[in-house]
């Protein structure tokens, strides 16, 4: 299968990420889960390729072939992240697409190791409070995409240490828009922090806009 539809919204939206402030230069890079024989699989932006140079056959369709172990087509390498990607589509079965990148708020706070706590009822697009933030290992690693994993229970997004964001939604477009409002609340935590720290919202009132987020979000238009 081709999956030219995939590969065109993958396209479309990597090249949002540097507008977006999500990346920049060639960091960055997006996935959207495949189901490929027994173990799936992904499509995923290439190594090292600038965004706006992009093609739809660019996109690597990589198979999993295990926990941690995967094959893809010897002629383009995948994102040198392909591994996190991985993990979390096998960790987490809801994930259709996965969006890392480095955004200057969130990777301010991921320096300092600091999470975002419920400064904002909107934190609750994440899954809940807190957003955590994963230890640092060196990018590309298994150590890496094992931490990340861990951070990210019982949420859609984290912080990774010395390094960037992390997030997954079901489908591309809402893994976009989860990256975005994540990097808003980075930037909200950030200022707090210049006027004595944020004031927080209870646990209770997270877990209650949690719920109401099962039925809010980013839909797609109706048909005209």
């Amino acid at each position: 299968m081709d999956h030219a539809d995939l590969r065109t919204a993958l396209v479309r939206e990597a090249r949002r990420l540097q507008p977006l402030g999500l990346a920049t230069g060639t960091s960055g890079n997006l996935s959207v889960r495949l189901e490929a024989g027994d173990h799936g699989g992904m499509l995923i932006t290439p190594s090292g390729i600038a965004y706006e140079t992009l093609r739809p056959e660019d996109m690597v369709r990589v198979e999993f072939t295990g926990p941690g172990t995967a094959r893809w087509d010897l002629a383009r390498e995948p994102s040198s992240e392909w591994l996190m990607h991985q993990a979390v589509y096998q960790a987490r079965p809801e994930a259709g697409a996965v969006v890392h990148g480095h955004p200057t708020h969130a990777t301010v706070l991921a320096i300092q190791g600091l999470e975002i706590p419920a400064l904002h009822y909107m934190i609750a697009a994440a899954g809940g409070a807190p957003i955590r933030c994963a230890p640092y290992h060196t990018y590309g690693t298994a150590a890496l995409s094992e931490a990340a994993v861990a951070a990210l229970q019982g949420r859609k997004a984290c912080l990774l240490a010395h390094h960037g964001l992390l997030a997954f939604e079901r489908d591309l477009a809402k893994a976009m828009w989860l990256a975005r409002e994540v990097e808003t609340l980075a930037q909200q935590m950030v200022m707090c922090l210049t006027l004595g720290g944020p004031r927080l919202l209870p646990a209770e009132e997270i877990d209650a806009v949690v719920e109401k987020f099962s039925r809010y979000g980013l839909k797609a238009a109706p048909p005209r």
